[in-house]
């Protein structure tokens, strides 16, 4: 038993980090492999390893990583424990990712943040939006107008509304400049070109694009194949979803060039009556990839077609009181027609029913990137970008005054007309342009950036005329509004990242920013306005990591970011009342512990505002929420994470995210039509709307059947159960926390059944079968609320309800 115990304890452990050569980059699940002892381990998400009761001697260890060269590297274990830090060269230059690296966070960044690898999300990717893939990572919430994922979709991360949010496209920015938003719909089967997505929370390392004050999200797309490969990716499901792609790509064509292309076509019925969806979409890209720079074009865009459906259901409607029908009805002027339809239909109701009351936009993105690698050390990374967009929703309006529209009453045979029925396009026709760069300089200490951007947004808002019942002298083509609108945003910045000792890291970010904006002419309701705002920001960020052992690590942060109104704000303010730029300190502590086959993570974040831009409740007349400042407020709270692998039969990864978010003080104004003027009042301590205090996550994944194993032990073939959870507490409608103007607390799971099959060289059938909301929860993700006085107070809730049990199947092939 002695000369057992002796003989144990003089074994010892090989660990450490698989990174990538750009930026040091995790490369999780990387294979690490000992010959010699038949021992093998795999990096967990962070990219770490460690082999354990290895016994003193000479050894090969092996490394391998798809796209990578496999890493051969001779070691000697004599009397301790070895640290092996081993990075990964892509191959023959071609998988260099032509993307700014500058902004991605990776392990030894001091900020809270989660990744979603490819896997993930081709097992998500069944046609509903980015939203919904990411809806199981920490203090994400997502919702749907249609009820399905499909079509108008949004997120919110930390109770931050989708304007804090900055997402960008290979470090190119997506939001649009004026709303400051991300429409999802736009561009539909993103998810197919996507390799990778980092969720940043809080203000995270955003530098391009729209501030970020609650999350950001980095999106990139289809790194290089070395090898020819096509796809046929095909679902159907309930509501009459359907989603077909076809992708296709040369590899590698010469040592030099490749060329990828997908087609995709996505259209649904909606849950929701008459929200329909069609969608088309498509997706290019061109690379030449030289010994030491790399070239790329890359060409996305699609067209939605989307019956509206951003009404919402009345909470009467929701509750099935026809009394509380009728006097909605009343109160809100509907005809006979209407308050029949709202009295006969359900929970799915939808208050529009010209056939053609669609949203139709098309949307094109044009990314021209250039890397040029100068020496290990020293890396360029330049890119230019132009988006052109354009559409409009439609709208049947009955009995519409000539007088709001600024045209002319209609004379029949001396009796004049003062109002006709009408259909009305409100058109948005916009471009954005710019460019964006960065020089990394990296060491075996040091990784450091300088980087750049300038944009530039130039849009058009107008609309005309389709149809009038009485149109007289009136010309349909005329513009009855019409605004223009400019915005300049520019900024540069440097970061550093130093290592101390091997156990500490040091990172320091400095951002100065521009923003120029001006818009004029009139509104839709032919209010005129003219905005011209120029703003400067000062946008530091500070943190510190320790890596206490090699299996985990400490860090703190502290950020500063800024942000400038959006176009609503300014047009959309009560009278008097002038939107100013909001501020956040954002604190971030956080503790993470690693293992072979498990991981855990605790984060703590102090979110204080000045001025916060808070949502009231209520949408103007296209949907979009309506803002107002606030002078103290803030959002605290703290999220867990973890992870487990028994063996290879058991997966399961959970997150559940506790918070307080609560505004000081604040004025509510109601308009009164008694007196013609806004009545406030005073709230304190109040809770921010659509800030729940509870969001949990989790994803249980049982692999009941595997065989056909690789030399690493890998499953080639492989039946999986999982089973997909998500938890969101109660959510207020406004800021008053008033508990009759609620978002129930809901709690849905979704079951998945995937099978995988390889066959031939590299081919792949997976099939992949969806139960969602599988115990048929009746919920509601999304709502808005508005009040108004008229003899006595008058409040108005409505929801958006989510799809009951729901199913889905795809069939995918690979080869």
């Amino acid at each position: 038993m002695m000369g057992a115990f002796q003989s144990y304890a003089q074994n010892f452990s090989i660990g450490g980090k698989v990174t990538s050569e750009l930026s040091d980059e995790a490369l999780p699940y990387a294979t690490v492999f000992i010959q010699e002892l038949k021992a093998a381990t795999a990096t967990d998400e962070y990219g770490n390893y460690q082999l354990k009761n290895i016994p003193p001697g000479n050894y090969l260890v092996e490394v391998k990583y798809v796209g990578y060269e496999t890493l051969q590297r001779s070691v000697t274990v004599v009397d301790k424990n070895l640290q092996l830090m081993l990075e990964l060269k892509l191959v023959d230059h071609a998988g260099r990712t032509v993307i700014v690296q500058g902004t991605k966070a990776n392990s030894n960044t001091p900020i809270a943040y989660s990744e979603v690898g490819k896997e993930e999300i081709r097992r998500l990717n069944n046609g509903q939006d980015i939203p919904y893939i990411l809806r199981f990572t920490p203090s994400l919430v997502a919702t749907s107008d249609a009820g399905t994922g499909i079509g108008y979709t949004g997120l919110w991360i930390r109770g931050s509304d989708p304007s804090r949010i900055n997402v960008t496209v290979n470090d190119i920015p997506l939001n649009d400049p004026e709303s400051q938003q991300v429409f999802w719909v736009n561009m539909p089967d993103f998810a197919s070109n996507t390799d990778g997505i980092q969720i940043q929370r809080g203000v995270g390392t955003s530098t391009n694009g729209a501030a970020s004050l609650g999350g950001t999200i980095k999106l990139g797309t289809t790194n290089i194949k070395t090898e020819p490969y096509a796809e046929l990716n095909n679902t159907y499901g309930s509501f009459n979803t359907m989603k077909n792609t076809v992708m296709a790509g040369t590899g590698l064509i010469d040592k030099k060039y490749t060329f990828d292309v997908r087609l995709s076509n996505i259209m649904s019925d909606g849950y929701v009556d008459r929200a329909t969806a069609r969608m088309k979409s498509f997706y290019t890209s061109a690379a030449r990839y030289g010994e030491s720079s790399v070239l790329k074009l890359t060409v996305f865009g699609g067209n939605e077609r989307t019956y509206q459906s951003w009404g919402g259901v009345p909470v009467s409607r929701m509750l099935n009181n026809r009394d509380s029908m009728v006097v909605h009805a009343g109160n809100e002027g509907l005809s006979d027609e209407q308050t029949e339809l709202l009295l006969n239909s359900d929970r799915r109701y939808n208050p529009y029913t010209y056939k053609n009351e669609v949203d139709d936009y098309t949307q094109t993105h044009y990314q021209l990137h250039y890397t040029k690698y100068f020496t290990d050390k020293l890396t360029l990374n330049l890119a230019g970008h132009y988006t052109r967009g354009k559409g409009f929703y439609e709208q049947f309006r009955a009995n519409q005054d000539f007088a709001d529209y600024g045209l002319q009453d209609v004379i029949v045979q001396n009796d004049t007309i003062g109002s006709t029925d009408l259909v009305r396009r409100r058109w948005l026709s916009n471009h954005f342009y710019g460019t964006v760069g960065s020089l990394m300089y990296k060491t075996q200490k040091l990784n450091a950036t300088v980087g750049w951007a300038y944009n530039e947004y130039d849009g058009e808002h107008f609309g005309n005329f389709v149809w009038m019942q009485y149109a007289g002298s009136n010309f349909l083509d005329d513009r009855y509004y019409q605004g223009n609108s400019l915005k300049k945003d520019g900024n540069v910045y440097a970061r550093a990242l130093y290592t101390l000792a091997d156990k500490w890291d040091i990172y320091g970010d400095v951002q100065v920013r521009n923003v120029n904006y001006t818009s004029k002419g009139n509104d839709n309701d032919l209010r005129a306005y003219d905005v011209n705002d120029n703003l400067t920001f000062f946008n530091p960020k500070a943190g510190l990591t320790w890596r206490r052992t090699t299996q985990e690590k400490w860090y703190a942060s502290f950020a500063v970011g800024n942000k400038e109104p959006n176009r609503n704000d300014y047009i959309d303010a009560i009278a008097g009342a002038v939107p100013v730029h909001e501020t956040l300190y954002d604190t971030e502590l956080g503790y993470q512990r690693w293992g072979k086959n498990y991981r855990i993570g605790v984060n703590f974040y102090n979110m204080q505002y000045n001025n916060q831009l808070v949502l009231t409740g209520d949408l103007n007349d296209v949907g979009a929420p309506i803002r107002m400042n606030v002078a103290d407020s803030y959002r605290r709270g703290i999220e867990l994470e973890g992870g487990f692998r028994y063996n290879t039969f058991l997966e399961w990864s959970a997150n559940i995210t506790l918070s307080q978010n609560k505004i000081a003080a604040f004025e509510e104004a109601v308009f009164s039509y008694d007196i013609e003027d806004y009545v406030k009042t005073k709230h304190e301590n109040s809770d921010i709307a659509f800030s729940p205090s509870v969001i949990a996550g989790s994803q249980l994944q049982f692999h009941v059947w595997q065989q056909n194993k690789d030399e690493y032990g890998a499953a080639k073939q492989r039946l999986t159960l999982a089973l997909l959870s998500k938890y969101v507490g109660k959510q207020y409608l406004d800021n008053t926390s008033n508990e009759q103007l609620t978002i129930d607390p809901y709690f849905i799971n979704d079951i998945q059944l995937i099978y995988t099959l390889p066959f031939k060289a590299k081919s792949m059938l997976s099939v992949v079968l969806a139960c969602n909301n599988a115990f048929d929860s009746m919920y509601s993700s999304n709502g808005y609320t508005y009040s108004y006085i008229w003899g006595s107070r008058i409040t108005e809730a409505f929801y958006f309800p989510q799809a009951g049990r729901n199913y889905m199947a795809s069939l995918n092939l690979r080869f």
